[in-house]
């Protein structure tokens, strides 16, 4: 069910925890974070994290970017400005031999 039917503390939850988990991965450009929710409604646990999730117009991840408002063409625009973004700060690095 999109979008899920969770009360905003538990979203709010959600969305702080895949931040985290995708930081902790050290994860750049896309990826999809899924959970379990326990039968309290309150208890989290990570399933996954899915660095390559689908990518169609019918899959689970532009259709979640969806409901949050971002559209499928715009999600598109966006991943390829991160992209662009991310081949820039590593272009710009230098190694440079101390030795």
């Amino acid at each position: 069910m999109i979008p899920a039917r969770l009360s905003a503390p538990v979203i709010k939850k959600v969305r702080a925890l895949a931040v985290e988990v995708f930081q902790a991965c050290d994860c750049a450009g896309m990826a999809r974070v899924d959970f379990f929710l326990g039968g309290d409604g309150k208890n989290l646990t990570v399933n996954e994290i899915n660095t390559i999730p689908g990518f169609t117009e019918i899959s689970m991840y532009p259709k979640l970017w969806e409901v949050s408002g971002l559209p499928f063409p715009r999600l598109l625009e966006r991943l390829i400005e991160l992209g662009l973004e991310r081949h820039r700060t590593k272009k710009s690095c230098v190694v440079r031999d101390i030795g």
